[in-house]
């Protein structure tokens, strides 16, 4: 007689799949969310049920001006805590779950709840820190305290934490995960998808892509086999793991890079992916000299493995492949839409017209900036 796991991350370990898609519209015309769905959809044997998720702008225009707080946890005391920290740190505009469909296929829903905030000015911690280290240090406060609990149904956590956008993931396919959080009645100017095939981490509602912290969104097929060092490395400026789930350290890293050390997207894409040392060695003195500097500071920033990745924030969106393309990444335009997948198929499921495709090179991003 066999018995069903407790939990549903639970499970024998997978051979990776996964699929991203991500969509932009230039001039920030909003796009349905069935786009995203019906693209990630078409790629539901990329996954195998244990993860998936979306992320998208411009969704909450009434609430521009806030940082709206997804949370989820099992247990009300568990998310009556979370509240509670909110309040002592923010004044909050609105609070409300946020509409799910309970009848959707999905694996132990947890309670979710949204909150529109603004940080106190009479702050009564880390009243040093500038607005956006301030909510970050919150992110990181409650995510330690109430997220690190060894019981999945004792946790309670903060999700996404931008303006005018939020994460929505589970344990599901994508199609499930958006029929749950109800994804067909928003529109955003950029969606960003995720089908999981988990491999050496857990498939659990947290452990799910899109991981996300402020407006930064991430979604990663493939393996980030330098977590280690690039956990510590973060560690030791200030942010914390929690999640259980190796791209975490991607979104951090992208904050730290982008938002705090100031360098520009592609910079930053040069970190993760910089050129092999005996590349830069046959190069010109300049930009020999700028490469052997980005791979001595930020040596311990590169990320090693395979990987496909998709970064969305307020002002666009970007893809980037691992140093030999051993993920797939697939780009595409039409108008003032640029298409990114792992697969043509997905794009061109929801726009036929496609006259522009093309597979960037290894190690080179793909930059998209909003016109407004």
């Amino acid at each position: 007689m066999s018995i069903a796991p407790r939990h549903s991350f639970d499970y024998e370990k997978d051979i990776s799949g996964c699929g991203v898609f991500g969509v932009i519209d230039k001039k920030k015309g909003l796009i349905p969310g069935s786009v995203a769905i019906d693209a990630m959809a078409s790629m539901h044997d990329r996954g195998n049920g244990l993860g998936g998720g979306f992320a998208a702008y411009g969704i909450y225009p009434e609430m521009a001006d806030y940082y709206c707080f997804h949370v989820m946890g099992y247990r009300d005391e568990r998310l009556q805590e979370v509240e509670a920290i909110l309040k002592s740190h923010f004044n909050i505009k609105a609070a409300e779950p946020i509409p799910t469909n309970l009848k959707a296929k999905v694996s132990m829903p947890p309670k979710v709840w949204r909150y529109f905030l603004e940080p106190r000015e009479d702050r009564p911690q880390w009243r040093e820190l500038d607005e956006e280290d301030y909510v970050v240090k919150v992110v990181m406060y409650v995510n330690t305290t109430l997220g690190a609990a060894a019981d999945v149904e004792e946790k309670a956590f903060i999700f996404s934490s931008g303006k005018n956008m939020g994460a929505f993931k589970g344990v599901g396919f994508p199609e499930d995960i958006a029929d749950f959080y109800r994804l067909d009645e928003y529109k955003g100017y950029i969606w960003t998808g995720h089908n999981r095939f988990p491999t050496n981490t857990p498939g659990w509602w947290g452990g799910a892509h899109p991981f996300t912290l402020l407006d930064w969104s991430i979604v990663h097929n493939g393996e980030i086999s330098s977590y280690g060092i690039n956990k510590r490395y973060l560690e030791e400026r200030g942010y914390v793991c929690t999640l259980m789930t190796d791209t975490e350290v991607v979104a951090y890293l992208i904050d730290l890079l982008i938002r705090k050390h100031g360098l520009d997207k592609r910079m930053a894409s040069w970190v993760f992916a910089p050129p092999f040392w005996d590349e830069i060695e046959r190069m010109g003195e300049r930009e020999k000299k700028l490469f052997s500097t980005l791979r001595m500071i930020y040596g311990s920033a590169c990320l090693n493995g395979p990987f496909a990745i998709l970064v969305g924030n307020k002002s666009g969106l970007f893809g980037l492949n691992d140093r030999v393309k051993l993920r797939p990444l697939v780009v595409a335009e039409e108008g003032d839409r640029v298409f990114m997948s792992s697969e043509e198929s997905a794009i061109r499921e929801v726009c036929s017209t496609l006259k522009t495709v093309w597979a960037p090179k290894a190690g080179e991003p793909v930059i998209v900036e909003l016109e407004a």
